[in-house]
C-alpha cells in the first residue's frame, strides 16, 4: 500500500520560505508521478506542482511558478517542496500525490494515492 507522509509545514510571515517534504514508501516509483495540491480555507483543493519520478518533468500551477520548486531525491523516495516569496494567499494545508503514470495522464488531476497534509500559515 502506497503511503506518503507530508512534513515541514509551518508559520511564516510574507516574503519568507518554507520547505515541505513528502516521503513516500510501499511502492517502487518509477512509473509514477508525485504532485503537490493545497487547499486554503473555503476553497477547492488545486493542483501546485508535480513531477515525474524517473524523468524529473515538472508541472506547475501560473500562481507559484518562479517562486515554488519541485524535487525528489530518489535514494530517499522523498519529494521535497521549496516554497519562495510566499504570500498570505498561499496559506493553505499541502497535500502530496501519486498517481501511476498511464498513457494519455495529466499531472493535474485524478492523482490515487494521498497524504494527510500539513498546514502552511503565511502571516502578513
Amino acid at each position: 500500500q502506497v503511503q506518503l507522509v507530508e512534513s515541514g509545514g509551518g508559520l511564516v510571515q510574507a516574503g519568507g520560505s518554507l520547505r515541505l517534504s513528502c516521503a513516500a514508501s510501499g511502492r517502487t516509483f518509477s512509473s509514477y508521478a508525485l504532485g503537490w495540491f493545497r487547499q486554503a480555507p473555503g476553497k477547492e483543493r488545486e493542483f501546485v506542482t508535480a513531477v515525474t519520478w524517473s524523468g524529473g518533468t515538472t508541472y506547475y500551477a501560473g500562481s507559484v511558478k518562479g517562486r515554488f520548486t519541485i524535487s525528489r531525491d530518489n535514494a530517499k523516495n522523498t519529494v521535497y517542496l521549496q516554497m519562495s516569496s510566499l504570500k498570505p494567499a498561499d496559506t493553505a494545508v499541502y497535500y502530496c500525490a501519486a498517481k501511476v503514470l498511464r498513457v494519455g495522464w495529466s499531472p493535474f488531476s485524478e492523482y490515487d494515492y494521498w497524504g494527510q497534509g500539513t498546514q502552511g500559515t503565511v502571516a502578513a
